[in-house]
This record gives structure tokens, C-alpha cells and sequence, in this order.
């Protein structure tokens, strides 16, 4: 009696909507196991100092503390106390702003929010796990919870990425383009990567892809007007809306309104001034309130991050810049600008641009430029991808600092990832075109070079699921337990310096100065004037350095001196104010004013 219900069923299955969500849920499945999969196999807890410092910002919005932060750079204090003096004076004697919560000057604000808002909703755990699964791996830390939540977070906007990519490759090229990109996109494991890294780097190119799609539009209504002169002033003005957002998440994004300006001369139609100038009008408008409180609070418009492009220079090698209390500026000549310039764009167009992606679709990609579309707005679109590439392999070299060496791969100054779409995009039209020009013996066979293409492409993503399994934890340097007892040992309103400030600052919650440049005239600087420290961690970032160059090299008073005095006299040098310590030595070095360590009677 059932028999013919059952029939139908399947008839419906077969050739009506049925099969449409049978394919959507097949899908869905097959993304929820990749996300599972990938993230029990690969998923690495925080490993970069920008995904730490944005973390711990966010947090403190949250908690209701103000765009503040718990990272001090030394930079940070000199340009806060320079400009608090220009003004006439701190409050209450503290120029310096380190006796409170001190004002951020280096994260753009749009990322730490959103990571704000993710805290307010999400149940973020802030102790570590000791005894919970996955956490944890035979009673031994794993995972932290926050770091992987907001890994989580990320992945989402990657999966928005790759819909909007999805979309983008129908509407220019076709379905065959669309799905293949989509899939590639996918399996991306640089993109996983950097969606578990903690950076910004998925909402940038969220924003980017955004900003891309209102080209396309503009483009279209430009060269077949159907909306009218409204609409496509509305467009430039969310194309503006979201470059300003971009600008506002990593600052280094705004130099894409010279291509912008360049994409609306060309092609803006008739009225390609007036868009120019709507689109300048609305990103300084945009942008106008948060440049005007950081220059404010540091008389510099984008605080820390203004000083980028001296960073990595001969006049301030490594972190040598941010870790000043009193940097000098009137060294500063244009020769060293050059040769950093030249220096980063030859490692740019030798190395990065050609591994970009992470796959071997760029010479396709580089390749697929050349082809002579026939649909304008495929070879329009082509032309601001090129505008762009050239913007940001300049503005990649000049911003490079020291981060990019200690991450090579995963930093936010990696700019050229975000064309990593398109990439995709103009690559595999190449590959469609000349799979039409290849002479094969059956219909068939077309579909197997196809798959064979895809899972080629894909083999850096099937690697991650071969033995060996990576460990999550990010150790050397980052040992989180041990950096939450410690910093648990101190005082809420106390003040520690260390080598990974950012680690201290989020995994243990103490505000926690950068190690200034020597252990004498900087250090008591800071001590005597600005603040008392109470606490100085060294991590394996430093014990572990390199002995000639770090630490013979580096001066009488620095703090590869100071460590080797104290190792081999086996006491702290007489005049430093910090004596006692638990004994980290040899991979730690922690250093108090006193015992916080060991139970007093009654505790």
C-alpha cells in the first residue's frame, strides 16, 4: 500500500526539487566534515603577535575598558608623553598614560570590534582547560578555547568569501569557472591557514571581494546604463564605504583608492569626476573621526603604524623602532627608504608573487592577463586586478617590517593574498580555454582532465590530512600555561615587561611593556619615571637567541649581557631591582621584587 508513496518519492528525488536540496545537502555535509576534519588535524593555536595584540584589544572593549590595550610599545609611550606634554600635561602627573589602561595606537578598530561583539555572544572560556577533551591531550594543555573560537569565526568569513567568489566567477565567466574556482578556493590551505591564524586577514578580503563586486556594477552601469545617475553614484559610494572599512582594518588597505580613482578615470563614463571626487569625499569622511583620535591622543595620524616604512630600514633594523622610548628621528634620509624599496619588491616579484595562493594556478593566473577577452567587463575587471597588483606589491615592500621575517608567511602584511580570488578566477578561465583547444578521443575525457586538474591543485590541502599531525601548541615561544600562572602571580594594576608583551597581554591578562632596547638607561627609564616594573619574562625568544650577533654584538648593557652575567655569576647584576625568581632557567627567565610565588601561611 506504501509502495506507490515510496515511488514518488524518489520520482521527486530524481527530477523535482527534491535532487536541488539532496545536492545542497550533500554539500553542507561534505563542508561541515572538511571544517571538522581540518581543524581536529591542522588547527594551531595564535602564533602571530598582530592576532594576539587585536585579540587582546577586542577584549577589553568588550569588558567595557575602552579602545585600550594591555601590549605597551615603548614607541607607544614616547608618542602618548610627547603629545600629552604638548598639550600642557597628563592627568595626574601620568603623560605617559601606563599607570591606567593605555590607549591603543597600532590595531585599526573594525577587526578588535568585531572580535568584541564575537566575545559578547560567543561563551569565550578565558582559564585554560585542564581537564576537558579536545582541550586537552593526556592532562597536558592543547587548545585554547578563545583561540579557537575565533579561528571559527574567521573560517565563516572565508566561507562568505568563497560565495561571493562563487558568484563573481558565474556572473563574468560561466558555471564551469564558477564551481572549479569555488572548490579551489575551498581547498586552499594557505587560506585555511591564515583563517586559523587569528589575523584579519578573512575580513580584509571580505572586504575586498565586496569592493570588487561594486567595480563590476559601476562598470556595467557606466557602459549600459539602466539604474540611472543615482544608483551608480550610490555604488561608488559604497565602494568608497568599504574601502574606508578596509582602511579601518588594516591601514595599509587605502592605498587601493589610487586604483579605485585610476578604475573611474578610465571607465567611470561621462561623469568619472564626480565619482572621484564623491569616492575621496566619503573615505576621508569615513575615515576623519578615528584619525582624528589617534592623532589626538599621539599627534601622528595612524599612531605606531605611521612609522611602518622606517621600520626594517638600516636606521631601524628588527623591532628596534617600536622598542624605543626615545627614538631618534632626525637620522631619517631617503637613501634607506630606497633600498628597503628595492630590496622587499625583488623578494616579492622572486618569491611571494609567484607562490601566491599557495598553489601553481599564478602562472595561469599571470598568463590568463594576456588573453584578449571578448566581454569588457571581464577585460575592465582585468585591468584594476593588474592596478591593484601593482599598488600592493609597492605598498607589501614598503610596509615590510620585522613581523614578516618572524612570520614569513602568515603576518598581516601579506597584502597579495587578498587577490587570491581572483587568482583563482583569470587562472582557471586559462585552463577552460585551452582544455577547448585540446584534441581528446571521447567527451568523457574532458571531465577526467578536469578532476585531474582540481585534485593537483588541491594536493597541498590533502597533505595536511598525512601523518605527520602538527601540534597545536606554538611552542618555542608560546608555552601558554605557563605564561597565565605567571602573569597570574601579579597585581591587575601592575606592570611587566617581556619579549612577547603580546602573548603576556592576552593569554595572561597583565599589561606588559615591550623589552626596551638595554637592561640600563631604557629599563630605568621606564622604572623610575613612568612606572615601577614588577615583573620581567624572558621566553626562549630571547634565551634561545643567537649568541655572536644578539647578544656579544649587541652592547654592554643589553639583555643578552644582562643574561649571560646572570648565568654565569649566578646572580643578578647589583643595581637591577629585580631578584627573585622561581627557576625557569635555561628555556625561562622570570624575575619579580619579591616572592609571589611561594604559599604564605593561611593561603
Amino acid at each position: 500500500m506504501k509502495l506507490p508513496y515510496l515511488q514518488e518519492a524518489i520520482h521527486k528525488l530524481e527530477v523535482g526539487p527534491g535532487l536541488r536540496y539532496l545536492r545542497i545537502g550533500l554539500a553542507l555535509l561534505a563542508l561541515g566534515l572538511l571544517l571538522v576534519g581540518y581543524n581536529w588535524r591542522s588547527f594551531r593555536n595564535m602564533a602571530g603577535a598582530e592576532a594576539m595584540d587585536a585579540a587582546q584589544v577586542g577584549r577589553n572593549l568588550a569588558e567595557g575598558k575602552g579602545y585600550t590595550t594591555l601590549f605597551v610599545r615603548p614607541l607607544s609611550v614616547h608618542l602618548v608623553k610627547k603629545r600629552a606634554e604638548a598639550k600642557g600635561g597628563g592627568v595626574d602627573g601620568d603623560a605617559a598614560q601606563l599607570k591606567g589602561m593605555h590607549p591603543d595606537l597600532a590595531n585599526p578598530p573594525v577587526y578588535p570590534c568585531l572580535l568584541a561583539g564575537l566575545m559578547k555572544v560567543l561563551p569565550f572560556h578565558w582559564p585554560i582547560e585542564g581537564t576537558k577533551p579536545f582541550w586537552t591531550k593526556d592532562g597536558q594543555f592543547w587548545r585554547y578555547q578563545p583561540d579557537f573560537l575565533i579561528a571559527l569565526f574567521n573560517e565563516g568569513v572565508f566561507f562568505c568569501v568563497i560565495a561571493l567568489t562563487f558568484l563573481l566567477a558565474r556572473r563574468l565567466f560561466d558555471d564551469g569557472v564558477a564551481w572549479l574556482s569555488g572548490i579551489l578556493l575551498l581547498c586552499c590551505e594557505q587560506l585555511w591557514r591564515f583563517s586559523t591564524s587569528g589575523l584579519s586577514t578573512m575580513v580584509l578580503m571580505l572586504i575586498f571581494m565586496g569592493l570588487i563586486w561594486c567595480v563590476v556594477f559601476i562598470e556595467r552601469e557606466a557602459r549600459e546604463p539602466k539604474w540611472g545617475q543615482g544608483r551608480l553614484f550610490l555604488l561608488t559610494g559604497a565602494a568608497a564605504v568599504l574601502l574606508a572599512l578596509g582602511t579601518l582594518t588594516r591601514y595599509s588597505f587605502g592605498w587601493l583608492l589610487l586604483p579605485l580613482l585610476v578604475f573611474f578615470i578610465l571607465f567611470g563614463g561621462p561623469r568619472r569626476a564626480a565619482h572621484c571626487l564623491l569616492a575621496v569625499a566619503v573615505f576621508l569622511i569615513l575615515m576623519g573621526p578615528w584619525v582624528y583620535r589617534v592623532y589626538n591622543l599621539s599627534g601622528t595620524p595612524f599612531g605606531t603604524a605611521s612609522f611602518a616604512a622606517l621600520e626594517g630600514t638600516g636606521i631601524f633594523p628588527e623591532h628596534r623602532l617600536e622598542r624605543s622610548l626615545k627614538p631618534d628621528f632626525t637620522v631619517v634620509y631617503l637613501t634607506p627608504f630606497i633600498y628597503k624599496l628595492i630590496a622587499n619588491a625583488r623578494q616579492i616579484l622572486v618569491s611571494d608573487l609567484p607562490r601566491l595562493g599557495g598553489t601553481w594556478l599564478t602562472p595561469l593566473f599571470l598568463a590568463g592577463l594576456l588573453l584578449g577577452f571578448r566581454e569588457v567587463a571581464r577585460r575592465r575587471l582585468r585591468y584594476f586586478v593588474v592596478i591593484c597588483l601593482a599598488a600592493l606589491v609597492v605598498v607589501q615592500a614598503m610596509g615590510r617590517t620585522q613581523l614578516s621575517e618572524d612570520t614569513p608567511e602568515l603576518n598581516s602584511e601579506n597584502l597579495l593574498v587578498l587577490l587570491v580570488p581572483l587568482v583563482m578566477i583569470y587562472g582557471i578561465s586559462l585552463f577552460y580555454l585551452l582544455l577547448d583547444q585540446m584534441s581528446l578521443l571521447w567527451k568523457g575525457l574532458r571531465y577526467g582532465v578536469v578532476v585531474l586538474f582540481g585534485v593537483i591543485m588541491c594536493l597541498p590541502m590533502f597533505f595536511t590530512f598525512l601523518p605527520p599531525k602538527p601540534v597545536p601548541v606554538v611552542y618555542p615561544p608560546y608555552n601558554p600555561p605557563l605564561i597565565q600562572r605567571t602573569a597570574g602571580w601579579m597585581k591587575e594594576n601592575e606592570l611587566l615587561m617581556s619579549d612577547m608583551p603580546w602573548a603576556v597581554a592576552w593569554y595572561g591578562r597583565r599589561q606588559c611593556m615591550w623589552l626596551t632596547l638595554n637592561a640600563q638607561d631604557e629599563f630605568f627609564a621606564v622604572n623610575d619615571l613612568l612606572k615601577p616594573i614588577r615583573g620581567l619574562y624572558l621566553s626562549p625568544q630571547t634565551m634561545d637567541s643567537r649568541f655572536l650577533s644578539q647578544w656579544i654584538r649587541a652592547g654592554e648593557h643589553s639583555w643578552g649581557s644582562f643574561i649571560l652575567e646572570s648565568m654565569m655569576r649566578r646572580e643578578i647584576p647589583p643595581a637591577f631591582p629585580l631578584r627573585k625568581s622561581p627557576g625557569f632557567l635555561p628555556e625561562h627567565l622570570f624575575l619579580s621584587d619579591m616572592d609571589r610565588w611561594s604559599k604564605t601561611p593561611g593561603q
